[in-house]
């Protein structure tokens, strides 16, 4: 999936933030419930539940969103930038800057002067230098691969400056930074160690440290004594378990058995705004969407994309999936966003489905696929199979993979169909991010002359007018040539309890773990 157009305004890029243009998905942070008034209260140690317990503690191996690790990631690692929840607007953090001088050619990247890691090793502009340069290497199978290969070439100037150089012209490549774990640098002398040795003490400079991992059961945090912003964190730790199952996370949260989740099923959100918890949702436009290979058969053959696409009836897939309680992605955009346009994305015909089932079928190439989802996600699949049982000449088997292996599995473009999502705020740099020919992030393996120009066009756009303009031909051709079938936005969701404050995200809804706080 993912990236980026090559050229932009040059009144546009030439700011501190790289701004993604104010035009949020449905707004900013959507709040049910209420957390605790007053300033943040020192101490205490909150209990979270994430979705998938990590393989390792490296950096480049954690995944930076929502229902992944985003909130273990930030914790040990603290953040090189941040991006405004409402705007998709990237800011600054412990990087005081990240600059393109020449419209996304090549950028600098400016730290805060005397930052360290929590071994006492400095995280100057040759530790990030390593960290993004090792992130290139495909043998290290990070979830990031894919954004560091268009990293060309680094230079750490001095202790605080480090020039990027670009394979391609990428003017927002700052929010690939904060979509992905290039946000997270660890500390080279512990990497340099060794995995085992690393993840025994995984080292960063983020607000906290490891203090113990018992794998199946609980990874325990401890405040960073050393943290750069000395009034933070607010929690002496942080205690995280693991269960794939949004219902289950919801009810240790009910019980008081959790204090936060993230939690990505729309059915389980709505039990949760129906109760006094805290549901904190981060708003977008795109979402997720049932991904097609066309790479490989059967959907390099687009008559098969389009079958498959007629049969889907994507409100009959939100009950089975979401109990109706979804959001089913009609247009790219939701219509508060003022790019907003009336192109459908998706017909729901089953004669016509049928029909081209029976002529692919009649030309010996019946449709015959795999469909790869991830733990917690398996009635996706299970709704999809019965969505397609009632149709002749169409067969499809379901594989269930770890949500670990999402990087290498979306990178390597191994699956004939599988969840993948292009969830904005501002649609670039995520929809070139992945739908662009020339993308690293393009997983599904689109190659649509009209849909590039269409990219260029509204990230060269100088007025609200001409981006929609751009951003409906893309539509366009998003439906004619049918990548996947968007379904639902997504879940971008945070549930907490009432005494937790500080909720706060960023990107693709990571939760950042220095603002967190617990009443007493």
């Amino acid at each position: 999936m993912f990236r980026s157009p090559r050229l932009l305004a040059a009144a546009a890029v030439s700011s501190l933030v790289l701004l993604l243009s104010a035009c949020g998905g449905d707004g900013g942070s959507a709040q049910a419930g209420s957390g605790p008034s007053g300033d943040p209260v020192r101490g205490g140690s909150l209990r979270a539940v994430l979705l998938g317990e990590p393989r390792n503690l490296d950096p480049a191996i954690l995944q930076n969103n929502n229902r992944s690790q985003g909130l273990l990631g930030n914790a040990l690692y603290g953040t090189l930038l941040v991006s405004d929840p409402t705007t998709g607007a990237v800011g600054s953090d412990m990087a005081k800057s990240f600059t393109t001088p020449d419209q996304g050619k090549s950028f600098v990247l400016t730290l805060r002067p005397g930052l360290k890691f929590a071994d006492g090793t400095p995280l100057d502009a040759a530790a990030v230098k390593y960290n993004w340069d090792r992130q290139k290497d495909p043998k290290l199978g990070g979830s990031t691969l894919q954004d560091a290969k268009v990293i060309a070439s680094t230079k750490a100037e001095n202790a605080t400056t480090l020039k990027v150089t670009l394979t391609q012209a990428m003017p927002r490549y700052g929010s690939n930074v904060t979509l992905s774990s290039l946000n997270w640098i660890a500390s080279p002398t512990a990497l340099k160690r060794g995995r085992q040795s690393f993840d025994a003490r995984p080292v960063g400079a983020g607000p906290f440290e490891l203090k113990s991992w018992s794998r199946g059961g609980t990874l325990s945090l401890v405040r960073n004594a050393s943290y750069w912003k000395t009034a933070k964190p607010y929690l002496d730790g942080i205690n995280i378990t693991f269960s794939s199952d949004a219902t289950q996370r919801f009810n240790s949260l009910q019980s008081g058995g959790a204090d936060v989740s993230m939690i990505e099923d729309w059915s389980v959100v709505a039990k949760a705004k129906a109760t006094n918890l805290q549901v904190s949702t981060q708003q977008a436009g795109g979402g997720q969407f049932i991904a097609f290979n066309l790479a490989r058969e059967p959907f390099k053959n687009l008559s098969a994309r389009q079958a498959v696409s007629y049969a889907l009836d994507t409100n009959a897939f939100d009950l089975a999936v979401n109990q109706g309680h979804g959001q089913p992605v009609e247009t790219l955009f939701p219509k508060s966003n003022p790019l907003y346009n009336d192109v459908s994305l998706h017909t729901y015909n089953k004669e016509k489905a049928q029909q081209l089932f029976d002529q692919l079928a009649a030309q010996g190439d019946p449709v015959s696929f795999t469909f790869t989802t991830f733990k917690g996600s398996e009635k996706i699949a299970e709704a999809l199979q019965a969505q397609l049982s009632p149709y002749k000449n169409v067969k499809v088997e379901v594989k269930v993979a770890e949500w670990a292996d999402t990087g290498r599995i979306l990178g390597a473009h191994d699956f004939d169909a599988t969840l993948a999502a292009a969830t904005f705020q501002d649609p670039d740099p995520a929809l070139p991010r992945a739908f662009l020919s020339t993308s690293p992030r393009n997983s599904v393996g689109i190659s649509d002359p009209q849909l590039d120009s269409a990219f260029e066009a509204g990230s060269n756009a100088t007025t609200t007018a001409s981006r929609k303009a751009a951003y409906e031909t893309a539509s366009q051709r998003l439906a004619a040539v049918v990548p996947g079938i968007f379904y639902t936005r997504e879940a971008l969701v945070t549930v907490a309890g009432t005494k937790v404050g500080g909720v706060s995200m960023y990107g693709g809804g990571s939760l950042l773990a220095d603002s967190l706080w617990l009443d007493k």
